[in-house]
């Protein structure tokens, strides 16, 4: 396996990063000026990286009571000047990647390629938004309850300030990728992101505001959910959450205690088959493109992996070799393969998890352990087969740079494996015939499924959803379901001349006849 040393001078903080615009990102966060502090480390080398203030529930408190004054502003602004706001801000994010990706890598450890799919997402995700809002909140008429005479319109009005709770491992697309279709919908947000990963997400913010929105519209908390996680859930009038499917459910039982609406996009143990008739050299590139972005801590990467047993040999050997020879190390530029996990608690999840396997008898093909000579936090890319049900890793989510690889001997075979979940969030199927892989991919449970590529497809179509089945989540971001989620759907119906009561003079059995027959002469006409 071909290593980069920490030691090697891109190692060091980027000349970006410089502790007076760290200082000014921190000062973004929504606490008071004798706020606590806390200091998060870079996972490359472990050094001091970002002192952040601490939000208090009075502070959280305090942003929603701006963030409501504010929403009603915002909300009677045009969608035409949100739109020019959102385009600014798509044409920022572009101008100034640099500085994104340096502080991705800094917080999260990944690579600069991993890094580089996440301002692509934002920029797809504001262009579209900002370019199908008005379309998908415009009034539309609805046939009305009488054919001519009910007038019947949908209107979507803004739910008002909505909870973003975002986490560390894609912390730009997950924090403005959530808030950009609430703003787009007229909503305030106040927003939690984690720690770990603040100063990317108050990047965004910063670039948000010099876009022009206005400064209360979009606020950031910072702090442990045991803290501040009761005030942002009694704040909001929707939760949008990404995390653990323990807390997700958690969450849903709060919000339904509110009355509010939640989405959730929680834990995947996601599912890659391969079909007997695929490219095995492709299979293989693309296995590894599925399982080690971002060093496996990816909600939407694979951990399991199901080979035909015709090419299941080829296909191993090709797979592994490939992983072998990914380049491993930090670097700021875009020369490495895989970077470092984001945090200790991960990669003891990850050591834990290989270990376990190992000593109830699972193979180690490629990977298998830390790698302390290149940083406190990497782990080589580990590729497993015989994992059998006993081992935690069987059913259990990683979250690292680790895959088990199993045969099996027909497609039905194959779908009910890959099914054999509570989980159902991604998935992925190759194959040579498109027909026939489509047909597998249908059958899977996971609330995106791609065909000969690993989750860029299903995720890079923002105009369709995306979310989890199952213990995977609920609700959807992307296309018209992840805007429209933040709005409350209102029917106004305008009945003219008549209604469903009869005329005077017109007895209540007449009427019933007169309307029995003109209902039968609806459904005789075809008409809805």
């Amino acid at each position: 396996m071909t290593t980069t040393n920490t030691s090697h001078p891109q190692a060091a903080l980027p000349a970006t990063l410089t502790p007076a615009r760290l200082a000014r990102l921190a000062a973004l966060v929504a606490a008071g000026t004798r706020a606590q502090r806390v200091t998060t480390t870079s996972p490359y080398t472990g050094a001091p990286l970002a002192d952040l203030p601490i939000s208090t529930p009075d502070d959280v408190q305090d942003a929603f009571a701006r963030a409501r004054a504010a929403q009603a502003g915002w909300s009677a602004t045009p969608v035409a000047d949100r739109k020019r706001i959102m385009l600014r801000f798509h044409d920022l994010v572009l101008q100034r990647q640099e500085e994104a990706l340096d502080l991705m890598q800094a917080e999260s450890g990944k690579t600069r390629r991993d890094a580089f799919l996440e301002v692509s997402d934002i920029a797809i995700t504001a262009r579209y938004y900002a370019r199908s809002a008005r379309r998908l909140l415009s009034p539309k008429r609805r046939k009305g309850a009488i054919p001519m005479l009910t007038h019947t319109t949908e209107l979507h009005h803004p739910k008002g300030v909505v909870t973003v709770i975002s986490p560390w491992n894609y912390p730009l697309s997950m924090a403005a990728g959530d808030a950009i279709p609430a703003l787009m919908a007229g909503n305030a947000v106040v927003q939690k992101p984690d720690t770990q990963t603040a100063l990317t997400a108050l990047w965004a913010l910063a670039l948000m505001r010099e876009a022009g929105l206005p400064p209360d519209v979009w606020q950031m908390v910072v702090g442990r959910g045991s803290s501040i996680g009761d005030a942002l859930m009694a704040g909001g009038d929707y939760m949008m959450f990404t995390g653990s499917t323990a807390s997700g459910r958690q969450i849903a039982r709060d919000a339904g205690e509110r009355l509010i609406g939640a989405s959730l996009e929680l834990g995947g143990k996601n599912a890659m088959v391969v079909l007997a008739d695929a490219d095995v050299e492709k299979a293989a590139t693309g296995a590894v493109a599925a399982c080690f972005p971002s060093a496996g801590q990816l909600c939407v990467s694979i951990e399991r992996l199901y080979v035909a047993d015709e090419i299941h040999d080829a296909f191993v050997t090709a797979f592994a070799d490939r992983a072998r020879a990914m380049r491993l190390g930090a670097a700021y530029d875009f020369s490495v393969d895989m970077g470092s996990l984001t945090t200790p608690s991960q990669l003891e999840t990850v050591s834990s998890h290989v270990d376990d396997a190992v000593s109830k008898g699972a193979t180690v093909l490629a990977g298998g352990k830390a790698r302390p000579d290149l940083g406190p936090l990497f782990y080589e890319p580990t590729i497993l087969t015989d994992v059998t049900p006993e081992m935690t890793l069987f059913d259990h989510e990683t979250f690292g740079p680790v895959v088990s690889v199993y045969r099996y001997r027909s497609a039905d075979e194959a779908v009910a494996m890959a099914n054999a979940t509570p989980y159902g969030l991604n998935a992925s199927v190759w194959g040579r015939n498109g027909t026939e892989a489509r047909k597998v991919a249908a059958r899977l449970h996971a609330g995106t499924v791609n065909v000969n590529e690993a989750f860029a497809a299903a995720w890079g179509s923002i105009d369709a959803p995306m979310g989890g089945m199952g213990d995977s989540g609920l609700g959807r971001r992307h296309g018209a379901d992840g805007l429209l989620k933040y709005t409350e759907a209102q029917t106004v119906a305008h009945q003219r001349l008549q209604g469903f009561t009869p005329p005077s003079r017109v007895e209540h059995e007449q009427w019933a006849r007169i309307l029995t027959w003109a209902f039968k002469t609806l459904r005789a006409l075809g008409v809805r």
